[in-house]
């Protein structure tokens, strides 16, 4: 559908099986993009995923599609490696086009009440979600500018960026400071031609969902009955009935990438099956 023939994609948070970043990464390739990949480690859910090996099984797919690719771990909160990461990329296709920052933090001990936050685990989220965000793009623009040919960064916002809920303090603030920072940057680089824009799903069934079940439902129930009990919750939330899959950011990431998407920049679109409306 999207024409992506000779452009070249950096998907960070790209290592897990039912990811949002695999479904990006995939779908970039599918339209025709060389895709570099990254991840924290090459298997960021080795502990879940037995079968399933991480960054070196998203380039294969990509490489199936008949595309080039690239597999680089590194930590988005680190600056030099981002840095080496940004410049690997560059070094093994010749240019970057189009950045999907995608990475962020699991659920954990930032999801309870503000009172109880720690200062620790508000830093973790933060470092991530937003230092990382701005961290991959600013490294990504200076060669963005540096090529003189536009591109397109997508940033992964979240609905909790438009609307905060209890014990999401950390994440929301997060995901709301995605959105300002898009809106920013947008303004920043549009005498270039980039285009800067942020997608905000809501709750989509990733590997994920375990981790929020775990920290948000009762305690005293098995692990199996948490996640089906935040399943059933959450999909009555949503008119369609259904958790969001991966596959529906992807086709929302592919059409920011594209050409179609060449006069939006600054926007932050809600992809939630109507949970979410704004």
């Amino acid at each position: 559908m999207y024409n992506l023939t000779g452009k070249v994609a950096l998907v960070t948070g790209a290592g897990g099986k039912n990811g949002i970043g695999r479904a990006i990464a995939t779908r970039l390739a599918k339209e025709g993009a060389d895709v570099a990949v990254n991840d924290i480690t090459e298997h960021p859910y080795a502990a879940d995923q037995a079968d399933w090996q991480g960054l070196p099984d998203v380039a294969r797919e990509i490489e199936v599609m008949g595309q080039r690719a690239l597999s680089v771990v590194a930590d988005v909160g680190d600056m030099e490696q981002v840095k080496e990461m940004v410049d690997k990329t560059v070094a093994h296709f010749g240019k970057i086009d189009i950045l999907v920052n995608n990475a962020g933090t699991m659920a954990g001990k930032d999801r309870v009440p503000v009172v109880d936050l720690t200062e620790e685990d508000w830093d973790r989220v933060q470092r991530v979600n937003v230092k990382g965000v701005f961290l991959c793009s600013q490294a990504v623009a200076r060669h963005l500018i540096a090529q003189g040919t536009g591109g397109k960064i997508i940033n992964m916002s979240s609905v909790t960026g438009k609307r905060g809920s209890a014990r999401f303090a950390a994440y929301s603030a997060s995901k709301f400071a995605v959105i300002g920072f898009t809106q920013s940057l947008a303004c920043e680089l549009a005498p270039y031609g980039v285009n800067v824009n942020a997608i905000c799903p809501g709750l989509v069934d990733t590997e994920r969902v375990t981790h929020l079940a775990s920290v948000l439902m009762p305690g005293h129930l098995p692990a199996h009955e948490q996640l089906s009990e935040y399943t059933r919750q959450s999909e009555a939330n949503v008119p369609f009935g259904r958790l969001a899959e991966g596959a529906d950011v992807a086709k929302m990431a592919a059409f920011l990438a594209s050409d179609e998407a060449a006069y939006l920049t600054g926007v932050s679109i809600t992809v939630s099956g109507g949970s979410v409306m704004d």
